[in-house]
Parts: structure tokens; C-alpha cells; sequence
């Protein structure tokens, strides 16, 4: 019984179930359960048990939750973890006025970073990702998507795939890799979008793919960025090659992007502040995940993302952080919730369902966590906080108690 810890006197409030939960059941997918226990074996939940009970053994290792919550670790389904530098010095433009466009246009931005980016080694990028993974994971969360996408070229490109495969290999991390490229187009081919996108299909991809460094495939569809044909060509290039794919879409402008995540079955969708009917119902339609990035509204003071209006139309929606260093430089999930609550008018419920069984799908990692039930990995937090209402209410503070990853107590 030595591998064995048991968590009793738990408030548990967990999602079910193994698939994207949408419409009503983002709400009601979510069960709580008073006077629970959990026992996990190694790394596995193996048993979790109903009000009062408990299991016929002594467990040697046990925490007592004295009442308080507990749910799944928190899943961020949306980071661009990997990057050189910071951008601090273009807050006083913003202040200013100066919109994301115009200060990728004038060489700042994306750009910025890959400069920093390409000037920067393996192992300096490793340890600066390594930094934020260790703070978020003591923020409770648990599992953490990590795009690529400020190198632009394949040298630099792949240089930030393998640093997300250290992170996992070497770190312990439980980190999910996503190649994009497709970030913003390279002074190397201004002014030739629909060069660079051959190029990424025919030079770089094939060279992702033959090193396994990566799970998604994700681009920029947006004015000024990618349009939708040129990303219709790069996703379905992706899928030839067996990538599961996501499209960052309708965030300025609603040009189709949304439209085309559930033409092509994309698993997800990101940011969709200016999303339309006509996107909603095809995401609807087509089973894509909208991951929704509050903290990026709030930091560039513009809109909320519709996440009423999705979850009422059967979207499935995931709550991120977007971690950055241009546009939402915060990765405290917890934040986000909290905005979840307040300007997306989520349920408590929804919250939850958001941040983990939902975003555990986003990244196809619903399987192995998201929820507390028997056999998955025993990611959980324990909460200071006595439900899941005053989890979502608080704001600015770490509520994670304790953290508990892969079975063992961070």
C-alpha cells in the first residue's frame, strides 16, 4: 500500500466523461459531491468514492481535504509558452492607441519576438519556459498546450518543437505541442503570403513530421494576416500528414475562419471574439472546441468573446489563458476563470467544464485527464476554498492548497 494516497473529506466537483461536454451539459455534466475520498495508486486514480464512504483498508498516505474543494488540474489549452524576450516596451504604444495590426506592421509585435526568438538557445528558451510551466503548475494547472510560431523559418521553428519536447521529456512537464508557423508572414517573404504557406507546407511540415515534434497544427486567419483559403491549404496539409489541427480565427474580424475550423472537423478554435452566426453554427455542426482567451480582451481592452451565445448553440467551450508575451503576458488560469464567470456569464459549472474536461478535449488528452474519475492520471487540486461558487468569485489570489500531479504532491 505504499504507492497508495488517499484524499478524504473532499467537497469533489468534477465534469464526466471522456468528450467535449456542450450546450446544457457544459453545466450539468458537473457533479459535487460532499464528504468524498479519492485513492489514487501511483500515478492512476483507481477508486473514487461517494459521500461517506471510504476504502476497507488503511491507507499510510492520506490528506485530509477538511471539507474543502477539490476538482481535476486545471487544463490551458492555448499558450505560446516558447519565445525570446518580452514586449513590455510596447505598452505605451497601446496606450496610445496603436492597434495589434499596426504595430505588427511596423516591424513590432510577432516580429519582436522572433527576432528574440531565433537569438535565443535551446536551453535559454528551456529554462524560461520551465520558470512559467513551475508557476502555473503551482496555480493548479496541470496540463499546458505550447505552440510554436515565433521563429518563422524551420531552423527556429523546429528549435521551439524540440524545446516543448524537453520540456516533457526531461521537465516531467505534461506539455502538448503545437506547430505554428503560420504565425505571421517572415520579412523573409513580405509581401508573399501564399509563399510562406507553401513554404511551411512543402519545406518545414515535412520536417516536423519526420521528427514527430508535434500533435496540432495551428494559423493566424485574420486580416492582414492568413485568409481563409491560404488557411483552408495549410490545415489540410496538416491533416495529410495525420496532425490534428486548430485555427487562431475571427479574433479582429469575423473573415471565416470559424466558418472553415468546422468545414474541416478543426478540434479547435481560438479566440472568436468576433465570431458570427454563421461561424457559431458550423463550430456547431462540425464538433470544433471554441477555446476562449478572456485575458487577452482585458489586457488589449477590447471585446469578450460571445461564450453565452456559443455554449446556448451547442459550441463546447474551453476556457485559456493565451500566455504571451505581446498580447496577454499573464498565465494564471484562475484569472481567467474568474472573467469566465464575470464577462462571459458562464455558470460556475461551465467554468469548471471549461477549464478542464473541455480543455483536456482541445487537446486530445480527455482520455488520460479533465475529470476525478477511476483511471485516469491523478492530476487533482485541492482548493482553499469551500465550493466551487467562491473558487470562480475570488480574484488575484492562488486558491491552489495543494497540487497534485501524476500522483504526487507538488
Amino acid at each position: 500500500m505504499m504507492d497508495m494516497l488517499l484524499i478524504k473529506n473532499a467537497t469533489l466537483a468534477t465534469a464526466h466523461g471522456c468528450t467535449p461536454a456542450a450546450g446544457a451539459a457544459q453545466h450539468t455534466t458537473v457533479t459535487v459531491t460532499e464528504n468524498a475520498s479519492v485513492l489514487i495508486n501511483g500515478d492512476t486514480i483507481q477508486t473514487v468514492y461517494g459521500s461517506g464512504e471510504a476504502p476497507s483498508f488503511e491507507c499510510d498516505n492520506v490528506i485530509d481535504a477538511e471539507g474543502r474543494l477539490v476538482t481535476a488540474g486545471l487544463v490551458d489549452a492555448h499558450t505560446h509558452l516558447i519565445f525570446g524576450g518580452w514586449r513590455q516596451h510596447e505598452v505605451p504604444l497601446k496606450l496610445k492607441g496603436a492597434s495589434y495590426l499596426e504595430i505588427l506592421q511596423a516591424g513590432g509585435g510577432i516580429l519582436n519576438t522572433l527576432k528574440a526568438t531565433r537569438a535565443a538557445s535551446e536551453d535559454e528558451l528551456f529554462d524560461k519556459a520551465a520558470k512559467v510551466l513551475e508557476e502555473m503548475l503551482h496555480h493548479g494547472v496541470t496540463t499546458v498546450e505550447a505552440k510554436s510560431g515565433y521563429g518563422l523559418d524551420a531552423e527556429n521553428e523546429l528549435k521551439q518543437l524540440r524545446v516543448i519536447r524537453r520540456l516533457a521529456h526531461e521537465g516531467g512537464y505534461n506539455v502538448v505541442p503545437t506547430f505554428m508557423a503560420a504565425h505571421a508572414v517572415p520579412l523573409e517573404f513580405s509581401g508573399d503570403p501564399d509563399g510562406y504557406i507553401e513554404h511551411i507546407c512543402t519545406k518545414i511540415l515535412p520536417l516536423v513530421a519526420d521528427d514527430e515534434l508535434c500533435e496540432f497544427v495551428d494559423i493566424f486567419c485574420e486580416t492582414g494576416v492568413f485568409n481563409v483559403e491560404q488557411s483552408r491549404k495549410m490545415l489540410q496539409y496538416a491533416q495529410m500528414y495525420g496532425f490534428k489541427t486548430k485555427i487562431h480565427a475571427d479574433e479582429i474580424d469575423a473573415i471565416g475562419g470559424s466558418k472553415l475550423a468546422g468545414e474541416i472537423g478543426a478540434v479547435s478554435a481560438e479566440h472568436l471574439i468576433a465570431i458570427d452566426d454563421d461561424g457559431i453554427a458550423s463550430m456547431a455542426k462540425g464538433g470544433t472546441i471554441a477555446c476562449l482567451l478572456p485575458g487577452t480582451s482585458l489586457y488589449l481592452g477590447k471585446d469578450f468573446a460571445p461564450a453565452r451565445k456559443m455554449v446556448e448553440a451547442g459550441v463546447p467551450v474551453a476556457v485559456c489563458t493565451d500566455f504571451n508575451p505581446g498580447s496577454c503576458p499573464s498565465c494564471n488560469l484562475q484569472l481567467c476563470m474568474n472573467l469566465a464567470l464575470l464577462r462571459y456569464k458562464l455558470t460556475p459549472q461551465e467554468v469548471l467544464t471549461a477549464v478542464t474536461l473541455n480543455a483536456a478535449c482541445a487537446v486530445d488528452r480527455a482520455n488520460v485527464c479533465g475529470t476525478v474519475e477511476n483511471g485516469k492520471r491523478a492530476d487533482l487540486v485541492i482548493w482553499d476554498a469551500p465550493d466551487l461558487d467562491y473558487l470562480v468569485y475570488r480574484m488575484g489570489s492562488n486558491l491552489a492548497s495543494t497540487v497534485i500531479k501524476g500522483g504526487k504532491t507538488v
